[in-house]
């Protein structure tokens, strides 16, 4: 059995949000302590950890607040970073491996760091036919929001979109599209972290369809 790999001292971001892996995140940043951080990471191509936030804020206030996190995160490559004005950078970032938080801490500055064991990715698990649905109204919805954003391009309304994902599409991998819907989906962040950490893509896409059919996006 192969070890587990950790990392020490990965800095990390708190979000409102969940980072799945194969997915983009934008962020806009503008606090000094991750200033330095993501310009660091950038430099030198190295990943930083996006945890769930469950107790605080995104943006820390100048009193002082609580911060806490869920103990499972994903780590986060940048793919692109612009510099439109001093002190604020426009990042994107995809999703890549999932890990365990170990060990945590918060810098004088308050950045917070870990020790991380990484967890192993979602093994090929192919969609059954039960679940076909869900793969060929995936394909529907990034389709019309293809066609939106084009339009909005043509109009000059809008830049091209620059993707929905990293790497290619794989609606027969029951891990890939459900990680898919779970960001398109309008659920809890908390709901949304709960389906993140599930180490069976096929559970995982079983919950999501139970999601869809319950909001009417599907028919049972």
């Amino acid at each position: 059995m192969q070890d587990t790999l950790t990392l020490n001292s990965l800095p990390l971001f708190p979000l409102g949000t969940v980072l799945f892996p194969g997915g983009l995140l934008p962020l806009r940043i503008f606090e000094v302590r991750y200033l330095d951080m993501i310009g660091r990471c950038h430099q030198a191509g190295a990943p930083f950890g996006v945890v769930t936030l469950t107790e605080g804020e995104e943006v820390r206030r100048p009193t002082g607040s609580t911060e806490r996190f869920a103990d499972v995160g994903t780590l986060a490559r940048i793919v692109d970073l612009q510099r439109p004005q001093p002190g604020l950078l426009l990042v994107r970032c995809e999703g890549l491996q999932r890990f365990v938080v170990r060990r945590s801490e918060t810098l004088r500055h308050g950045l917070w760091v870990a020790d991380v064991a990484l967890l192993s990715d979602d093994p090929p698990v192919p969609v059954p036919p039960d679940l076909q649905p869900v793969a060929q109204a995936l394909r529907t919805v990034l389709q019309t929001l293809q066609n939106r954003q084009d339009a909005a391009a043509d109009e000059g309304e809008a830049p091209a979109a620059a993707g929905f994902f990293a790497g290619d599409a794989r609606y027969d991998d029951a891990g890939w599209l459900a990680n898919r819907w779970c960001e398109l989906l309008p659920a809890p962040p908390a709901l949304k972290q709960r389906l993140m950490a599930l180490d069976n893509p096929l559970v995982r896409l079983e919950l999501v369809n139970d999601l869809l059919q319950r909001t009417g996006i599907l028919r049972g």
